[in-house]
């Protein structure tokens, strides 16, 4: 039973590290700005709906070969880093 008790707190605490950025952390004025990213995206295939940040990325929310996808790309080298 102390091993559950113990267990439970651990896990909430290590749960935010989870949500951890997924891009590497760089400065605002090295990012490319939202146009850029977008014409990027653009170009890879992605209808866009929306652009913002998001976990020290750019999150392109859209269709890509008819589904929906956010896309995260890197906002320095513009290397896509990860998609749901």
């Amino acid at each position: 039973m102390r091993k559950i008790l113990f267990l439970v707190p651990t896990l909430l605490v290590a749960t935010p590290v989870l949500a951890a950025d997924i891009c590497t952390d760089h400065p605002k004025d090295q990012w490319m700005t939202k146009e850029q990213i977008t014409t990027l995206a653009t170009g890879q295939g992605y209808e866009i709906k929306g652009v913002k940040e998001e976990d020290g990325c750019w999150e392109v929310k859209g269709m890509k070969d008819g589904t929906r996808v956010e896309a995260y790309f890197d906002p320095v080298s513009g290397d896509l880093v990860k998609t749901k």
